[in-house]
């Protein structure tokens, strides 16, 4: 299979379950962390990126930026 015809879906199922990302959002006005499996399922929020990060390793999962 070329990697070209791969579809978003199939993209997603590639890291599932051992990449979560975490990205910036605003909840009532204050910048916390989302924290995403690889088909875009939330799973937890942390109040800095640090602890984005601790949550995602101590999950067994390896921690992807987004920004």
């Amino acid at each position: 299979m070329n990697i070209r015809d791969i579809s978003p879906d199939q993209l997603a199922q590639l890291g599932m379950p051992t990449v979560a990302y975490f990205k910036p959002v605003t909840i009532k006005g204050m910048r916390v962390y989302a924290i995403h499996t690889a088909d875009g399922t939330h799973v937890g929020t942390a109040a800095d990126r640090e602890l984005a990060i601790e949550a995602v390793l101590e999950n067994e999962m390896h921690p992807t930026w987004v920004h």
